[in-house]
């Protein structure tokens, strides 16, 4: 059977082009049906395929061909049924635009209103929002659809299950008399065909079969966890695993950058890949993942469509996916050629019951799980290095190395000279030490929340420029790394602030240059204008005081130690306190 290309469907050079450099190849059955009768016909369009078919690009991709740059109208409208999905599909529809003229913006609730209306007076041509804004704006005489070309329901199964059908026909009866009509559904249910036998002409109906969309190899698995352990939990997953060669998955450029980021600085063989990459950045990127070179690939939706790499072990959610199309984008990357893959997903507490609404709609079902905790993980690792040693002793060590392991057991008792070269060796990698803590979110529930006096809520998403970004989690003793080994914690002050350009993560990325610390090291970092606070152990204080000696800011030392603390119970250490134990 001959598969069609994206060149067979009609689109123009152009779109071809960019679809290219996204690394698009093969259009899905969905795309292949839609594409050429949104180009070549005149008929509205009912489209009947599952979430997860690729029904945006279908839809898009001809918009974006069709449509004119700065046309002094609203030409096209697509209704979603959540501001979430609305935020994909402009995102998706924006990253296939030929040129950056044609004007795209999305309308949801919650969004400012002030903002959408001055988006709407410097003029748009293709409009995505939820039906409840748009007839808002609609009602204010702000949205003016009356010459509008295309109108397209995307999802119109579930706005209706939601009760949009009153607002749906309201936008209707107002949009231009001789647009077109696409509805997208992944069900067709009386309350669907009524729609659209009201709403349309003589519709041509393409649909797909369905069939599983989420394979039976893919081993689908879920971690609750608090967002500023997702890192730590990370960690843990990818070291406790056999094999793992996989992609990690965030929300935003920023929080794929800074986990990519924390990755290598903890030793890991990681790259980014998001939008903000040229062609040639991105390929390279590619070359190293799809050669091993890197085994963790993290990124965004947006930056993974269309990307072919096969015999991923591992897809992880790092950030929950905005709608159930995502989700089946993303875990449809493992589990593939007759293979068995894993997709694991982080949740916090607040995103249970998006999660489970995802997985309904996305006929998947997935099973919780506890983050491994420290020593399983360690005993995993040593497992893996001892076969490592095992098939070492079986082809035997060089003669150099032998000659050195007698010399070394003449002098000294074998088994202590052999207990410190594995010391030596791998005393780091099972240190456990290397490992903040996890909070155990079911022990935690009933107190989960805000901390008693902090004003913050644990549920929201961690702001990397905020106090106590960085480092362990506060629910541990030894929230300052090696602080109980050194008997207490230090206070240092950083002579650059807020007037100097400089943020936590800045301030942190120089101590991590000069000094050697890592992230994890660094906890309750504070930005004033004129200076930074941070906390370490004392021991790690040590090795930062010694590295910036000679680090000087108009004319006083760049890094002091403000005040030192040892565990007692005259001089509390000022670590965070404990609220529930880690994992």
């Amino acid at each position: 059977m001959v598969h069609p290309t994206f060149s067979d469907l009609g689109l123009g050079p152009e779109v071809l082009a960019a679809l290219k450099a996204k690394g698009f190849e093969e259009p899905t059955p969905i795309q292949a049906l839609v594409i050429p009768a949104l180009l070549s016909d005149e008929r509205d369009i009912i489209g009947q395929a599952q979430t997860g078919t690729g029904k945006t690009a279908a839809f898009g991709l001809p918009l974006v061909d069709k449509l004119k740059p700065q046309g002094g109208y609203v030409q096209a409208l697509v209704l979603t049924p959540t501001r979430e999905l609305a935020l994909q599909v402009s995102e998706e529809i924006s990253s296939f635009r030929i040129s950056q003229d044609l004007q795209i913006a999305c309308f949801y609730g919650g969004q400012s209103m002030s903002e959408q209306l001055r988006r709407l007076k410097k003029g748009v041509d293709l409009a995505v929002g939820t039906p409840g804004r748009v007839m808002d704006l609609m009602d204010r005489g702000k949205l003016d659809l009356s010459k509008i070309d295309y109108l397209i329901m995307d999802e119109a199964d579930e706005m209706l299950n939601m009760g949009f059908l009153e607002d749906m026909e309201k936008i209707k009866a107002q949009v231009n008399p001789d647009r077109r009509i696409l509805l997208f559904s992944a069900t067709m249910p009386t309350a669907i065909r009524d729609v659209a036998h009201r709403f349309m002409k003589e519709p041509q109906t393409l649909s797909v079969k369905n069939k599983d969309i989420t394979t039976q190899l893919t081993d689908q698995i879920y971690f609750e966890v608090a967002e500023r352990d997702k890192f730590e939990a990370l960690c843990r997953i990818v070291d406790v695993e056999e094999a793992f060669y996989g992609i990690v998955f965030c929300r935003t450029k920023i929080q794929v950058d800074e986990t990519w980021h924390k990755l290598t600085d903890r030793g890991y063989d990681a790259d980014a890949l998001h939008g903000d990459l040229s062609q040639q950045q991105r390929e390279m990127v590619l070359k190293k993942f799809k050669g091993g070179t890197v085994n963790l690939l993290v990124c965004t939706d947006v930056a993974a469509r269309g990307l072919d790499i096969s015999m991923l072990t591992h897809v992880i959610n790092y950030s929950l996916p905005s709608d159930p199309e995502s989700y089946v984008h993303r875990i449809g990357r493992t589990g593939r050629a007759g293979k068995t893959g894993t997709a694991i997903t982080f949740i916090t507490p607040i995103e249970f019951r998006k999660f489970k609404f995802i997985q309904r709609t996305a006929g998947a079902e997935a099973r919780k799980k506890k983050v491994p905790g420290v020593a399983e993980v360690l005993e995993a690792k040593r497992k893996r290095l001892e076969v490592k040693l095992q098939e070492r002793l079986t082809n035997g060590a060089d003669q150099l190395f032998l000659d050195w392991a007698k010399k070394l057991a003449e002098d000294k008792d074998p088994i202590a000279a052999a207990a410190a070269v594995l010391q030596e060796a791998f005393g780091k990698e099972l240190d456990p030490k290397e490992y903040g803590t996890v909070q155990d979110m079911d022990q935690a529930r009933p107190a989960f929340g805000a901390r008693e006096g902090s004003g913050r809520d644990y549920n929201s998403p961690r702001d990397y420029n905020s106090p106590r970004s960085f480092g362990a989690p506060r629910d541990s003793g030894d929230a300052f790394g090696e602080g109980a080994e050194s008997g207490g914690t230090a206070r240092l002050y950083v002579a650059y602030g807020r007037a100097d350009g400089y943020t936590a993560r800045r301030v942190v990325d120089l101590i991590k240059k000069i000094a050697g610390t890592r992230d994890h090291k660094i906890d309750d970092v504070e930005v004033g204008d004129k200076g930074t606070f941070l906390s370490v152990s004392l021991k790690e204080a040590e090795f930062i005081l010694r590295a910036f000696k000679r680090h000087e800011h108009q004319g006083k030392p760049l890094v002091t130690m403000k005040q030192r603390a040892a565990p007692g119970p005259s001089s509390p250490a000022p670590v965070p306190r404990r609220y529930n134990k880690g994992i």
